[in-house]
């Protein structure tokens, strides 16, 4: 499917979906934005609150430098404008959850500028076409608290553990034309922002989630009416919301009504989206700069350290995976997805000591290992096998010590134990032979005990040579070298 080329069928003809994603990504910090108050998630209600996330009369906001540091540093790795000067605003309004009544953000002059990403509908396939999504804006804000009104019959509680946490406001340009593309998208800034250490990704913990912008228009017509659907949590629930918003408008306007402007929520349980609150625009916030906090000010030795310390990002290590290495679109993409799997591709490599040894090392991780933790519902950094061990027992594999039947039986054995492939040969005597003249005997066995067959092999049924090969190497469970089978068989039988 073109990436563009999602329609909605109306009952007048043809629509199409405009969609723009608002992320708010929790800044990787050990405090909040302007207190020091630790940020766990999980932490007891209210138990991570200082006297300024309490909004306690006299108390002033003290910024915090790292997450100024690691907003700009994703700024940089999305190939943005770094804005050198910003301010911070209040932005006013009451509910119960935002003590001070106003929210310290960033509307007229952000950290971070217009940038770029780059996402495509198939990432393993090397020929798909790819897409630029526009980004408006990246800026700093504290978060609010969150109430909670399922701990007593008639009263919300209020938990401010959230309360100032640092969040990156992501803001997409509204780019995206299907639910493919902003899942996509989602997925493309969560590796991202995981790669650069910025944010740790976590939509189920809520430290990234997204507001999305749904309209829909008839093709090549001014874009309609969006409307806003908050803190949707999960890629999935991101594309649903987009299908059901998107559909939802297209009835509306068909039946002759009109979209409203408004904020909207998605209930996962009912798959529909529903009204919260009428959209508010800037004014109805009464933003002003915020009197307690300087303007801030990044010099060119700050920007030049930021640039110095990303990491080499995912679709540059793709490319190198794919040139250097030479492994297919498929295998660079499946490593360099998130973060950890390609550090630990690369802890792999370092490893194995030999660059050659890459499309094996590739090969193993994705089906073997992978395959493993998938059946033990583990994640690649809680394995059993280090990247070490998985060295090793591929060096046993290519120096001939273990066939890739033994080096199965030896890796099921580290899954369970932890033990080195090593020791596991030595003890269980699973050390694969090369012995010619073990294997001869075997074979002259085999070929006494199924004279018939070997008359059909020579009267010019040639499939029973796989035949051959089984009983050799099921006579000697497996530890036969198989190129060597295969070569004193042929001799045998000639």
């Amino acid at each position: 499917m073109n990436v563009s080329e999602y329609r909605i069928q109306g009952a007048t003809g043809e629509w199409e979906v405009v969609i723009g994603l608002e992320v708010h990504a929790q800044i990787t910090s050990k405090a909040k934005l302007f207190s020091g108050a630790a940020t766990d998630f999980g932490a007891e209600p209210n138990s991570q609150v200082s006297l300024v996330d309490a909004a306690m009369p006299g108390m002033l906001p003290v910024l915090n430098g790292e997450c100024v540091r690691q907003a700009v540093r994703t700024g940089m790795a999305i190939e943005a404008q770094i804005n050198a000067w910003s301010r911070f605003d209040r932005k006013n309004y009451f509910y119960a959850d935002l003590p001070q009544g106003y929210q310290i953000s960033q509307l007229y002059h952000p950290i971070v500028g217009e940038g770029r990403l780059m996402i495509s509908l198939d990432e393993k396939d090397a020929d798909a076409e790819t897409k630029e999504i526009g980004i408006e804006r990246i800026h700093i804000e504290q978060d609010a608290g969150k109430l909670m009104h399922d701990q007593h019959p008639t009263q919300s509680y209020v938990d401010l553990n959230r309360s100032g946490v640092a969040l990156m406001e992501i803001v997409s340009k509204p780019d995206m034309r299907s639910p493919a593309e902003a899942g996509a998208y989602v997925k493309k800034l969560r590796s991202i922002l995981r790669y650069v250490g910025s944010c740790d990704g976590n939509m189920e913990e809520g430290s990234m989630r997204a507001d999305v912008n749904v309209s829909v228009r008839k093709p090549g017509d001014a874009f309609g009416t969006r409307t806003e659907t908050k803190n949707v949590n999960s890629v999935r629930y991101v594309m649903q919301t987009i299908e059901i918003e998107a559909n939802r408008q297209v009835d509306v306007l068909e039946a002759g009504g009109t979209i409203v402007q408004e904020t909207r929520l998605f209930d996962p349980d009912k798959n529909e989206t529903r009204s919260m609150r009428s959209k508010e625009d800037a004014h109805d916030y009464r933003y002003f700069p915020d009197p307690d906090l300087l303007p801030l000010v990044l010099d060119d030795q700050f920007l030049a350290d930021c640039r110095a310390s990303l990491p080499e990002l995912p679709d540059a290590k793709r490319r190198r995976y794919e040139g250097d290495l030479g492994l297919t679109a498929y295998a660079a993409a499946v490593l360099t997805a998130e973060a950890e799997t390609a550090r630990w591709f690369e802890a792999l490599m370092e490893a194995c000591g030999d660059q050659a040894m890459a499309k094996a090392a590739s090969n193993w991780l994705i089906s073997d290992l992978f395959g493993a933790l998938n059946r033990l519902g583990m994640d690649i950094e809680d394995s059993p096998v280090s990247p070490a061990q998985g060295a090793e027992l591929l060096k046993l594999v290519a120096d001939g010590t273990l066939s890739g039947s033994l080096a199965k039986q030896v890796f099921e054995i580290m899954l369970e134990t932890g033990d080195d492939p090593a020791k596991i040969v030595e003890e269980k005597g699973l050390k694969q032979t090369s012995d010619t003249g073990a294997i001869e005997s075997v074979i002259a066995g085999i070929l006494d005990a199924n004279a018939e067959k070997v008359a059909q092999y020579k009267d010019g049924k040639e499939a029973l040579f796989g035949f051959f090969v089984g009983q050799t190497m099921k006579a000697m469970q497996g530890k036969a070298n198989p190129q060597v089978v295969n070569e004193l068989l042929k001799k045998a039988l000639a």
